[in-house]
């Protein structure tokens, strides 16, 4: 099973707001999904997630592929770049 990070569109007409999920990539976009990982509100002045960061970081060490909106979200909130240096630290210590 292929786990991707994604965004869920909820709310209401013209007032979007999204929840970051964790889903099957086989799944519709507003579907099933294994678990949320924050909300992101587009119309709120800062455009910055509110984000699980130990379970984000978690699913990405596991292997799961962010979206591409997902993938700019995460370096807004800088959790990309703790992602980065955590993988090669990680190889680092691997191959020593």
């Amino acid at each position: 099973m292929a786990v991707h990070l994604r965004l869920a569109r909820t709310g209401r007409h013209k007032r979007p707001m999204y929840r970051l999920v964790a889903a099957d990539s086989r799944k519709a976009r507003d579907g099933r999904f294994l678990e949320i990982l924050g909300i992101f509100d587009p119309l709120k002045d800062a455009g910055v997630p509110e984000l699980k960061q130990e379970r984000v970081l978690s699913w990405l060490h596991q292997g799961a592929q962010p979206s591409v909106t997902v993938r700019t979200l995460l370096r807004r909130s800088g959790l990309w770049k703790q992602f980065e240096t955590e993988k090669t630290a990680r190889k680092k210590t691997a191959t020593k």
